[in-house]
């Protein structure tokens, strides 16, 4: 499969962390909107939007910070969200974390071995991953591109102002949390860490009626993926609260099972009534990556279990190996035009990384 090669700017003055990793070296997801495309980093709590400057090229690097949009758990700079996902519809920019646990890293050049292993015991908890919210996403006629509100006017609708909102949690947990803990696919998997085939969100897409699908990468049962439905609507405080989703066995939202050959999804993105699907180990392992369409996504009336038969493998995406090990992970995905989609990585191999500050991202071309 034929790829173009896409460079990204990034700003020196926004790209590195307060740990001093780059923005180019974490990207976890990325959409087109317009002229503009958004990527976050999953260390950060930003979003970064950057502007098509030439035929392959984007710049113009602006910064969105979520703690002046949104209400966060914690607004200190190195505290992550762990963004895996953006979608947009009615005019929102809709966003969420992984929600996923995390397991403590051994560092197995230390001299104190069983320091070193008693960490592979520690799991934490971060509630700044616990965020599902929407934010509002207007385009600013003068400029062209993209901008993100706390609130704003509609622009069609005077009766109607766009607010950012959020799903309701508390220091522990959240609203969508709670009800998957009682799921009875999910739940032995809600305390076990996301790269150990726990729960794990990473992608999101957000159909034009305003219904969510939300991609795990974890958990995988006997080779099935799977994607949660939502509907969200705003209650009388301001923040988002699920909705009933006609058809659904568990009510507050439907579950589709997809047979991708034992991948979890890294990414989703709407087109038309279909699906696609970036789809990629769901452990912490280099592993096939490929590019999936999902017919009628949006169609599924109930609850589904589609088998290989009623998916569309479209292409593999290259990853790192051997002396690139762990590295080049495919981790967002974009519909760039009617014809490609544009692919992100996370861990980025110093070939990509040839200008200072910039990072190569590829182009596919996508049957229609």
């Amino acid at each position: 499969m034929r790829r173009q090669s896409y460079l990204l700017h990034f700003n020196p003055k926004l790209s590195l962390n307060a740990a001093g990793k780059h923005v180019r070296d974490g990207l976890s997801t990325v959409l087109r909107t317009g002229d503009n495309i958004w990527v976050s980093c999953d260390e950060r709590t930003s979003i970064e939007r950057l502007r098509l400057t030439g035929t392959h090229e984007f710049g113009q690097h602006c910064r969105y910070q979520l703690a002046d949009l949104l209400d966060l758990t914690n607004e200190a700079e190195d505290v992550e969200i762990d963004i895996e996902g953006m979608g947009e519809c009615g005019h929102y920019l809709w966003i969420i974390g992984s929600h996923s646990l995390k397991r403590k890293q051994p560092k197995p050049d230390e001299e104190d071995v069983a320091k070193q292993i008693a960490k592979l015991a520690k799991v934490e908890e971060e509630p700044s991953r616990y965020l599902l919210a929407r934010v509002p996403l207007l385009l600013n006629p003068e400029t062209g591109d993209y901008e993100l509100f706390k609130e704003a006017p509609h622009p069609t609708d005077s009766t109607q102002t766009l607010r950012a909102a959020q799903i309701r949690a508390d220091d522990t947990t959240n609203d969508l949390l709670d009800l998957l803990a009682k799921d009875p696919h999910l739940k032995p998997f809600m305390q076990i860490p996301g790269k150990d085939n726990g729960f794990d969100i990473e992608g999101l897409a957000a159909a034009p009626d305003g219904r969510l699908f939300v991609g795990l990468r974890g958990p995988v049962l006997r080779g099935w993926a799977i994607v949660l439905e939502l509907l969200l609507r705003e209650d009388k405080h301001g923040r988002l609260r699920l909705d009933e989703v006609p058809g659904a066995t568990e009510k507050y939202y439907k579950k589709h099972f997809l047979d991708l050959g034992g991948m979890g999804l890294r990414e989703l993105r709407q087109r038309g009534n279909d699906m696609l699907l970036l789809a990629g180990p769901t452990m912490d392992l280099d592993g096939t990556i490929a590019v999936y369409c999902w017919p009628d996504a949006l169609r599924q009336e109930q609850d589904s279990l589609i088998g290989p038969d009623k998916l569309q493998r479209l292409f593999d995406v290259p990853h790192g190996s051997g002396p690139t090990a762990g590295q080049d992970k495919a981790e967002g995905m974009a519909i760039l035009d009617k014809e490609h989609v544009l692919i992100v990585f996370d861990s980025p191999t110093d070939a990509r990384k040839s200008q200072p500050h910039c990072v190569v991202a590829d182009a596919y071309r996508v049957e229609q």
